[in-house]
């Protein structure tokens, strides 16, 4: 693996129509050593052999996407969230990952399900309701039920701020500043943060909520793409290649790596032309805009094309 790649990580949603086999491939002959893996793909080939299969490539798992989904009103829905994040810890500790990327769910009124694959189908919404303030009280009261188990398999539950738009049907907590006053009851090394540039490149108070995740020791991933324009028919699917949107990273990968965070840098893209397009070109245009986009502001000196 060259060392220009040493921290990039592969999510597998960014090349959605490969199978677990085919992503961790992939991965490894592009020199990376790092994959990030929603659970669904690991739902296709059952979570043992998914496991044999990781060990076998010789990548490591950065993160295991998702949890969360933790807004339902009613006591069945809630028991239910509480059930399923508990299964997800089990299966991020089996994969040999710590971070448990948390979506923590829409209004109970309009929430898809929490197996829905994003860029699939949303399931039927659940009944509950328009309170943003009590959906958002059910995050944090969940969100404690889950840290025991989560402290006891070592798995730290990583929250997940979404864009705004998302606000009605994906995650209710749509700043970093938000999902660190989440995080703030709980140890460290229970619950955490990610900065995904998608989500949250537009907050007026970014630069001073990284530094204080980095204060605080929440920075438990960064994840990357663009903010592309027009905004798809189908909003999950505008992000793109790092450098074909909006998003400026240069400021934002700076203030990550002054809070202190040297860890894996996760790629992850929802865009259905990236998603029909050849895999193996598509992790090439993410090691070149790797290198031309991202890594010369996370203080790694100068970045030599490979």
């Amino acid at each position: 693996m060259s060392a220009v790649f040493d921290r990039l990580s592969l999510n597998t949603a960014t090349i959605k129509k490969a199978s677990l086999a085919e992503a961790l491939e992939l991965c490894r002959a592009a020199g990376l050593g790092h994959i990030g893996l929603w659970r669904d793909k690991v739902a296709e080939v059952g979570l043992d052999r998914a496991v044999e299969m990781v060990e076998a490539s010789g990548l490591s798992v950065s993160s295991l996407c998702r949890g969360g989904f933790l807004t339902a009103a009613d006591p069945a829905g809630a028991a239910a969230a509480l059930a399923d994040n508990r299964a997800a810890i089990l299966e991020a500790k089996a994969l040999g990952t710590t971070e448990l990327i948390m979506v923590v769910g829409g209004l109970p009124a309009f929430s898809v399900a929490p197996g829905a694959v994003d860029g699939g189908t949303a399931a039927a919404p659940a009944a509950g309701g328009k309170d943003l303030l009590a959906a958002r009280a059910n995050v944090a009261d969940r969100l404690a039920e889950l840290v025991p188990f989560a402290l006891e398999h070592g798995v730290r539950l990583v929250i997940e701020p979404l864009h705004p738009m998302y606000a009605a049907d994906r995650a209710v907590v749509s700043t970093l500043g938000q999902a660190l006053d989440l995080a703030a009851p709980h140890p460290v090394e229970a619950v955490g943060v990610v900065v995904d540039t998608f989500h949250v490149w537009w907050d007026p108070a970014l630069e001073e909520q990284i530094a204080r995740a980095g204060r605080e020791g929440r920075i438990a991933s960064y994840q990357v793409c663009d903010f592309n324009l027009p905004i798809a028919a189908d909003a999950l699917l505008s992000r793109g290649f790092m450098g074909d949107g909006v998003i400026d990273f240069a400021p934002i990968g700076e203030w990550v790596s002054a809070a202190g965070y040297d860890g894996v840098v996760e790629v992850e893209i929802f865009n259905q032309e990236i998603w029909d397009a050849l895999a193996s070109h598509v992790v090439e245009t993410v090691k070149e805009r790797w290198v031309a986009v991202v890594a010369p502001s996370l203080s790694l000196g100068a970045v030599p094309v490979p």
